[in-house]
């Protein structure tokens, strides 16, 4: 069995048109939404053995954010430049190189890329992926690489606009 935490980065700032995508820090509201998805995801019991993320600096900091929450060391968490808009079928491939020793895995991205996977997962889910939602999905399978549609068993689904 596997458990795969999707979640989408934390609510980012557009206040500097020089700035490119990639570089977009977190805004207020995500500098505050990320450490309480983080405290929810432990108060759920959340121990993930990896996590990946985007290396656009906002998927970072909401990583390393969700990291400390959880005690997770931030300096092994995985930037993986496959997930940088990336489309359904370029996550699903991430996912399928995760290490088989790794059970539950955290991955931080974008949209729609992971609303797209969330559904392709567990299509019973039909979720969408707000700022700094998270998306749980148990997976029957031994390794990561024999992910395929529809196997996915929803877990949860949380977000913080659902707690205002």
């Amino acid at each position: 069995m596997k458990r795969l935490y999707v979640i989408r980065h934390a609510k980012s700032s557009w206040s500097d048109p020089a700035l490119g995508d990639f570089e977009r820090p977190l805004n207020k509201r995500g500098k505050r939404d990320a450490p309480f998805m983080g405290a929810r995801l432990k108060e759920g019991g959340a121990k993930p053995d990896m996590i990946v993320c985007s290396p656009a600096r906002r998927a970072v900091k909401t990583a390393r954010v969700i990291a400390k929450a959880l005690g997770f060391p931030a300096g092994t968490i995985v930037e993986e430049m496959a997930i940088y808009e990336a489309s359904l079928y370029d996550l699903l491939a991430v996912v399928r190189k995760f290490p088989d020793t790794c059970g539950d895995v955290i991955m931080v991205g974008h949209n729609p890329g992971l609303s797209d996977l969330a559904g392709y997962l567990s299509p019973d889910a039909n979720v969408y992926m707000p700022t700094c939602a998270v998306f749980c999905v148990d997976l029957d399978v031994d390794s990561w690489v024999s992910v395929t549609a529809g196997m996915g068993r929803m877990v949860s689904y949380d977000y913080p606009k659902k707690h205002r």
